[in-house]
Order: structure tokens, then sequence, then C-alpha cells
């Protein structure tokens, strides 16, 4: 049996650097999959993805407020140049993703969107998790979707598989994971992170930890380093 390696990607659903991360983190993990079936007698190592959280600003309100004007004056000082080069730089490094970043919509508190997620993928498993992700980025990035409003966490529980009976009942009782979702907030700084995305390869010998967007070939090569050690 092939050793299976569990991968932990610490993210917040609102940062761009994150989901860039992601879609190459995904093709690479692809790659590795079509060349090292699971069935091939040959593949040595397995990966099974789970999500963990992490919030950039937990301060932020639960209503929030116009994401554009945030970035400009966050981070750079009510300077438009800069807010100009730096949304073309994103836009550029998103088209390469196949991502048309959408920089309009509100910047607002993720704790919900986290607990989404985390209950997800306990409750429904590795793959709904990722559906559940997948679907937070691309309304929070691409549709000016307020990141953690009840109706992009119905979007998004839906697009996990949940009927829509459970999908508003894990959205309108947020008692429902909120302890474990801090739990889990507060473990990964205890475990050292304090920027995502934060990824961990599990390896049978040592462990992988990779810090900031790689390149779709650095990912790779740690999936094969932990294929030939396994």
């Amino acid at each position: 049996m092939p050793y299976n390696s569990t991968i932990t990607f610490t993210l917040d659903t609102i940062c761009p650097w994150t989901y860039l991360a992601y879609l190459r983190f995904s093709r690479s993990l692809s790659e590795y999959t079509s060349s090292h079936p699971p069935d091939d007698p040959n593949t040595r190592a397995t990966f099974t993805l789970q999500f963990a959280p992490y919030q950039l600003y937990p301060d932020a309100s639960q209503d929030g407020e116009d994401k554009y004007k945030w970035y400009l004056k966050e981070k750079y000082n009510n300077d438009a140049s800069l807010m100009d080069k730096y949304t073309a730089y994103m836009t550029a490094l998103g088209k390469a993703e196949g991502v048309e970043f959408d920089f309009g919509g509100t910047m607002a508190n993720t704790l919900h969107a986290h607990r989404a997620v985390m209950c997800v993928q306990e409750e429904k498993g590795a793959e709904a998790g990722r559906r559940c992700v997948e679907s937070l980025y691309t309304q929070y990035f691409t549709q000016k979707a307020h990141p953690s409003a009840p109706s992009t966490l119905l979007t998004a529980c839906r697009a996990a598989g949940l009927d829509e009976e459970d999908a508003k009942t894990l959205v309108e009782d947020e008692s429902e994971g909120l302890v474990d979702v801090k739990a889990k907030i507060r473990e990964q700084a205890g475990n050292g992170v304090d920027s995502v995305p934060y990824v961990v390869f599990e390896g049978r010998r040592r462990d992988f930890t990779m810090v900031g967007a790689k390149e779709v070939g650095e990912y790779l090569k740690v999936l094969e380093q932990v294929g030939k050690e396994a």
C-alpha cells in the first residue's frame, strides 16, 4: 500500500496570494496524480488535502467595507498609482491561472467562512471541503461577493454538495463549529503560522513546509520528494 500523506493547507479566504497558491498547488497535485495513479503498484505516496484556518485581519467587522478603498487605504497609503500597479500585477498573475480578479466588492471578517469550510470538511470529507473553498475564492475574487455573508456561505455549501436544508442550517446556526474553528486558528498560530499560504506536506521521514505562493513546479517537486522518501 502506498503511504498516504496529509497536506495541510492553511489559508484565509480573502488572501489573493493564497488563492493563486491554491490554484498552482491544485495543478501540481493533478499532475502528480496523473503520473502516479493510486492504483499503480509503483506509486509510493498518495495525498489527502485538508484545510486549516487563519485570519489575516481578525478585527475586521462582519459588515465590512469597500474592498478597493480598503486596499488603497490600508496597503498603499491612499496612493492611487501604487494601487494601480498592484491591480495590474495581480490581474496578470490571475489571468495566468485562468482567473479574472475583480477588485470591487466588500472586504470583511472571514471567521464564518472558515467555520463553514471546517464544518463541511469534517462532516462531508476532503473533496467537499475543497469545493467549498473553491466556491468561496471564486465568489470573493471574481464576483464581488462578501466573504462571509449568508448568501456567499449558502452558495459555497451547496457547491460542496450539501442539500438546501443542511446548508441553510449550517449557515444560520452561527454557533455550529464556532468553538472548534477558533481553536484551530489558535492552534495554527501556536504552530508558528503568521502568514498565508502555509502548506505542510506530511512525510514518512520528515515534513516539508512551504510558505508563500510558489510555482507549480516547486509544489510538484515536494510531492515527488514525499513519494521518494515514502
